[in-house]
């Protein structure tokens, strides 16, 4: 990617392709099913408690319902919007950062997606 083009939309600011998120793909199909199983998987990842109806997005740097997590609740999607970073990628800070530390150790698509942003 040349520098000042604009990254895939899709990506998410950590890097992950929200195309490739259930939550996501419920969303914009309506699927209750896909609901309610995405709501019970995160649930016990998380250990949390998450209902059916907070399984909505479209995507971390879209536009639009996001689930509560995402709006709110995530750290890096928080920092990246204060620095105005389009993605983790745009950080100088990325290689020290405790934030993104654990999606791009753990996701080498992520960490691939960050690079080339």
């Amino acid at each position: 990617m040349k520098k000042g083009e604009l990254m895939n939309k899709y990506i998410a600011y950590c890097g992950l392709d929200c195309e490739k998120c259930e939550a996501r793909i419920a969303t914009i199909n309506n699927d209750d099913n896909l609901r309610k199983e995405v709501a019970k998987k995160w649930s016990e990842l998380n250990k949390v408690e998450i209902a059916q109806e907070m399984i909505n997005c479209v995507g971390c740097r879209i536009d639009g319902v996001k689930t509560p997590f995402c709006e709110s609740l995530c750290q890096i999607r928080q920092c990246a919007m204060s620095k105005k970073n389009e993605t983790c990628g745009r950080c100088e800070d990325i290689k020290t950062c405790d934030r993104i530390k654990k999606i791009i150790e753990n996701n080498n698509e992520a960490l691939k997606s960050l690079k080339q942003g």
